[in-house]
């Protein structure tokens, strides 16, 4: 066998894939049109593969690389190996994205995409007249991730959430045929929403990680030192600075809620169940009192089913 043959089969899809069930959201749920449902999963299978990339989280990188034709590299044996390495599988996804976007076009002398996840998306980019500069930002928004850990100020962490959340409410929107300007603004609002509010879910395990997704600006006005960070509970600076972000996501759940009402049929009810899921988990935080060091605070099924109930109300 070659080695990218060996390479392949080492990589598992799935493996990413079932990481849908942990989302806040439901990915591709039941009720969708199978052809809806099999775009979802491919965006989801490329958004999840970057971030997967990009956070380290991979489950055998080494596979990974050698997949999409990268020369073989000894195991990272300090932060700035790991960085380069995680940027260079970055550069690899984007070439591979490449390919995805030559081979719709049948580009002369275009090559298949190396990667299952990548690959996968090629019929429905062709579908569904996906474009690519979505895909590209998400992938810059984990390049940003290796150099960045740290955002000055509310609006510095909205230029995050344009590279690492929006490209994924767009691309829902190309794939149901529907992206309208008005549209894609709500969704903006909605995904930027979604992200602040994981920020806020996962704000020791970011710290663990060396990032710190809430605004120093914020820090320095509830008078929260990062090493608050590191303890086993939040204390009350930092649980009254974790609500006034939470008020802040809520707010850009409302802004894009009315997105709900623009479209009909089963498309409203995914759409109302993104939205719900970020309700929901704003819930769950308030319900452990904004101590989000503790564990991530996680909504149960039946309170996001309230909340899509809600929020189809809500978008009418």
């Amino acid at each position: 066998m070659t080695v990218r043959r060996q390479a392949l089969d080492q990589v598992e899809p799935g493996a990413v894939l079932d990481k849908a069930d942990r989302e806040n959201f439901p990915v591709a749920p039941f009720f969708m049109p199978p052809a809806m449902r099999t775009g979802l999963m491919a965006v989801y299978g490329f958004a999840r593969l970057v971030d997967d990339a990009g956070d380290g989280d991979l489950g055998d990188p080494a596979a990974t690389a050698a997949t999409l034709g990268l020369p073989p590299v000894d195991p990272p044996a300090d932060a700035a190996a790991e960085t380069a390495f995680r940027l260079a599988l970055l550069d690899g996804l984007e070439a591979d994205l490449d390919r995805v976007f030559e081979t719709v076009l049948g580009s002369a002398g275009a090559q298949a995409p190396r990667h299952p996840l990548l690959a996968a998306l090629v019929p429905v980019v062709d579908a569904h007249g996906l474009t690519p500069e979505p895909f590209r930002a998400l992938i810059q928004a984990n390049r940003v991730d290796q150099v960045t850990t740290r955002y000055a100020d509310f609006d510095a962490l909205m230029g995050y959430c344009e590279l690492s959340a929006n490209p994924v409410g767009l691309l829902v929107l190309q794939l149901a045929g529907l992206a309208t300007p008005e549209r894609i603004r709500r969704s903006d609002a909605i995904c930027s929403a979604l992200q602040v509010v994981e920020h806020l879910q996962d704000v020791a395990e970011d710290r663990a990680n060396g990032r710190i997704y809430l605004p120093a600006e914020d820090l320095a006005r509830f008078g929260v030192a990062e090493t608050d960070l590191d303890a086993a509970h939040a204390g009350p600076a930092l649980r009254a600075l974790v609500d006034h972000e939470a008020r802040r996501a809520r707010d850009l759940l409302d802004q894009g809620a009315p997105l709900v009402g623009t479209v009909g049929g089963r498309l409203r009810l995914l759409l109302a169940g993104f939205a719900a899921g970020g309700y929901a988990a704003l819930d769950a935080i308030a319900a452990v009192d904004n101590d989000v060091l503790a564990g991530a605070p996680k909504p149960r099924k039946s309170r996001l089913l309230r909340e899509v109930a809600a929020t189809l109300v809500r978008g009418r």
